[in-house]
């Protein structure tokens, strides 16, 4: 499996740093992942809905550390270029 593509839109927020989508295989996606700024660096947090009750559900996720890593690992190195694709504003 590969992800194929990665869709980022930055944003200027303390925590939440970015909405991600991406493609697996050219042929499934996974939209709501976030890039999120946290008290020890920055990660991805998987799509999740509010339940009733004032928790969170994970929408879709890996099912191992490695598959997490991986994702994480992607996602993150396309952000940084992403940041360091966009002009500096003064």
């Amino acid at each position: 499996m590969k992800i194929t593509e990665v869709r980022i839109s930055v944003r200027d927020d303390e925590k939440l740093k970015a909405f991600v989508s991406i493609t697996l295989d050219n042929c499934f996606v996974i939209r709501g992942l976030k890039v999120i700024k946290g008290n020890r660096g920055m990660f991805v947090a998987m799509p999740c809905r509010k339940r009733p009750d004032g928790t969170f559900q994970d929408l879709a996720h890996p099912i191992n550390n490695e598959t997490r890593r991986w994702i994480e690992e992607e996602i993150l190195s396309r952000y940084r270029l992403e940041l360091e694709s966009q002009p500096l504003v003064s």
